[in-house]
């Protein structure tokens, strides 16, 4: 049964009790996970963020952030919280030097909100397991604005006790969804639910430059699609920066791509073509060729113009 957020408070604190906190670890502070730990952090939550670059360390010290360079003063830390780039990534935290995995203490709980494949979150609950660790996986849906605003969507899986004891976090990142006790089931909503954005900023990208071309007013175009028949976050927000060609990351094209490929394997094993997935993974092979590797996903829209020499 899908459980929501709904009705917890807003600041994030478990049925709105500011004594209930969680000792929270933290690696992957990029754009998303600096973003969140300092929400963790404001809601009185005892965070500490793993770098590898010293020079971070006074910029989240000032966000409340407690910093280290070293990965096992994180080990005994009740959740720990892993928001990195792919599967290779999270393996290499768990199970290379100094992993993590060998290391939490019993009980202890991985909150894995990256974005992976079901067959790596599978991995990681089975050697969990073995530790007599908890692992839930609660990938996010949103960007680094709606991460500062506390608008992420956090889709959670994973044995229900440990998936409530996630609450005490996921509940100050936005609204969390609890869809069941296998992690790998959020790991395959995400992928798909990323597939609907990319599709999507691969139209808007095709129509805002047709209208461009015709000589008229992309703006106009979007007020009346997203004031109508696709009142959506999606549409609003991308069809804006698309207009303006606002092309800072976000998702960079490459880790677009590398969600493209993900889903792409997962409809492959349910013997499920997904043809309009095919086109968007051209088009980011396409703007990585010529040099867009840095911008966000949206620069989608840069190649459909591009493409008809604008």
């Amino acid at each position: 049964m899908l459980d929501t957020a709904d009705d917890r408070s807003t600041n994030g604190n478990l049925l709105g009790d500011p004594r209930m906190s969680a000792k929270v670890g933290f690696v992957g502070l990029g754009l998303m996970g600096t973003a969140m730990a300092a929400n963790l952090a404001a809601d009185g939550h005892n965070v500490c963020a793993f770098v590898r670059r010293p020079e971070r360390i006074g910029d989240l010290q000032a966000l409340g952030i407690a910093v280290t360079t070293r990965r096992p003063d994180l080990f005994d830390s009740d959740i720990i919280i892993t928001m990195l780039p792919d599967d290779a990534a999270v393996r290499n935290v768990l199970f290379g030097k100094f992993g993590l995995s060998d290391s939490l203490r019993p009980g202890a709980v991985h909150l894995s909100m990256s974005t992976i494949s079901t067959a790596a979150s599978t991995e990681f609950l089975l050697e969990h397991e073995r530790r007599g660790q908890g692992y839930v996986a609660a990938p996010v849906f949103g960007n680094p604005d709606a991460a500062r605003a506390r608008q992420l969507a956090v889709i959670v899986a994973g044995d229900p006790a440990s998936c409530e004891r996630c609450r005490l976090v996921t509940d100050s990142l936005g609204q969390t969804f609890v869809i069941g006790t296998d992690p790998a089931q959020a790991n395959l909503i995400k992928l798909l639910g990323n597939m609907m954005t990319a599709t999507t900023l691969e139209v808007l990208g095709e129509i805002v430059t047709v209208l461009r071309k015709r000589g008229q007013d992309p703006q106009q175009f979007v007020d009346i699609m997203t004031g109508t028949m696709f009142d959506s976050r999606v549409h609003r927000n991308y069809g804006r920066r698309l207009i303006a060609q606002n092309y800072q990351p976000g998702l960079t094209m490459p880790l677009a791509l590398k969600d493209v490929r993900l889903a792409l394997a997962e409809a492959e094993l349910a013997s499920a073509p997904m043809p309009s997935v095919g086109v968007v993974r051209d088009r980011l092979i396409t703007g990585i060729a010529r040099g867009h590797g840095g911008l966000d996903w949206t620069a989608l829209g840069m190649v459909s113009s591009e493409e008809a020499g604008l």
